[in-house]
């Protein structure tokens, strides 16, 4: 197994990747922002429950054979796209007028969660991201190969959780102080919206 040494390192590494200001941790401060801080747990946890896939993927291969599929790419991100763009319709149009504080049903947490899992799982950056970074940590001779990516994979997701966590609490504070204001709530659901569109967009002109 890797080396407690290059474990931190690669930790250290995770964390500073967490907190770069980038689509997934803009889509958590939104979302907890908007719903709350649980619901925005539920996201973080679903991101992370789609680098299970994606760290998968990797320590098997498949993502290598996705990587060289020109076919495979383009459909994950139409995918990917479509989805954001349908968030976006939906936060545009959601409704204001909520108490201060009140927490949504539990199949809103289900929702949120499975939003966050098809997020990253539709998003082939993510999975190129892994091809290139995990197997650069595997140092040969310290175990098979598929155990060391499982390992890494295990550790950026212990370090999203760390940093993802920390943004959805000061972003679910943030948005608290402005549910009480039906306007307010308006703008944050326009802003959702906005987010959401230019992640589309963003999606959809991804190039491999």
């Amino acid at each position: 197994m890797p080396t407690w040494d290059a474990t931190l390192t690669f930790f250290a590494l995770s964390v500073v990747l967490g907190l770069t200001p980038g689509p997934d941790n803009l889509f958590v401060a939104m979302q907890a922002a908007t719903h709350g801080r649980r619901a925005g747990l539920a996201v973080v946890l679903g991101l992370c429950t789609g680098l299970l896939g994606h760290t998968a993927a990797v320590a098997l291969g498949l993502a290598a054979v996705f990587a060289a599929s020109a076919t495979a790419f383009t459909v994950f991100k139409v995918m990917g796209a479509a989805y954001l763009a349908w968030l976006a319709w939906q936060a545009w149009r959601a409704p204001v007028g909520a108490n201060a504080g009140e927490r949504p049903p539990a199949a809103s947490w289900r929702r949120l969660y499975g939003r966050g899992v098809f997020m990253n799982l539709t998003n082939p950056k993510v999975a190129l991201f892994f091809l290139a970074l995990l197997p650069q940590f595997v140092v040969p001779g310290q175990g098979p190969v598929a155990a060391q990516i499982a390992w890494f994979g295990f550790v950026f997701i212990v370090a999203t959780l760390i940093t993802f966590g920390g943004i959805t609490y000061f972003a679910g504070a943030f948005g608290e102080r402005l549910q009480g204001s039906p306007r307010a709530q308006r703008w944050m659901n326009r802003a959702s919206a906005v987010v959401f569109a230019g992640l589309a967009l963003r999606l959809a002109t991804a190039q491999r």
